[in-house]
């Protein structure tokens, strides 16, 4: 026995709900996917020092994404408005441990899906997916205090609030607190 865990490829995936598609971002979301990261409330709570610059939406639909989804370390997904087609926001998924069966979800809504439970809707949906079609044991989502529509899209998406990691994560601004919330195959009983 090598000692070895033998690396994993991000599944592919593709999730409905009755108002949302969730599916692999593509190089034409790139303009979309670079609009929802540019907008002023997103980027105050992007989990990405300021220093890193603006995402750029091509890489991140498609380098960006490729990489994560064949390390095995996460995927890019668009959220995609059934009703009329339009991508609305953006998930991601990282920090993936395969042994533990645990990823963390984060989102990033357009300013006009944003109120209106789609966020909620997408990160259930994604979460359920992981659990019943990929095994996975935990999902988590991590939310900067103060970033209360961030908290009421775990609320909505049933995740329970489990604690607070100090001194954890990052946002534009600089060094925050992470609340972590989660969602347990248990859950699912």
């Amino acid at each position: 026995m090598s000692g070895h865990v033998a690396l994993r490829r991000f599944p592919t995936l593709t999730v409905s709900t009755p108002r949302v598609h969730v599916r692999p971002l593509q190089a034409a979301d790139a303009d979309a996917v670079a609009k929802i990261f540019a907008d002023k409330q997103t980027q105050r709570w992007l989990p990405f020092p300021q220093e890193y610059g603006p995402i750029e939406g091509l890489a991140w639909c498609t380098e960006m994404a490729k990489e994560r989804r064949d390390s095995g370390t996460g995927d890019h997904y668009g959220v995609v408005r059934r009703e009329d087609d339009q991508l609305v926001g953006s998930l991601w998924t990282k920090r993936t441990d395969w042994v533990a069966r645990v990823t963390e979800i984060a989102y990033a809504m357009a300013p006009e899906a944003r109120g209106f439970g789609v966020a909620a809707e997408a990160a259930d949906a994604l979460a359920i997916a992981l659990i019943l079609e990929h095994g996975f044991q935990r999902i988590e989502l991590r939310v900067a205090p103060g970033n209360t529509a961030s908290r009421r899209v775990a609320e909505k998406a049933g995740f329970t609030y489990e604690g607070l990691l100090r001194n954890a994560g990052h946002v534009h601004s600089g060094r925050v607190d992470l609340e972590v919330w989660s969602f347990v195959a248990a859950d699912l009983r």
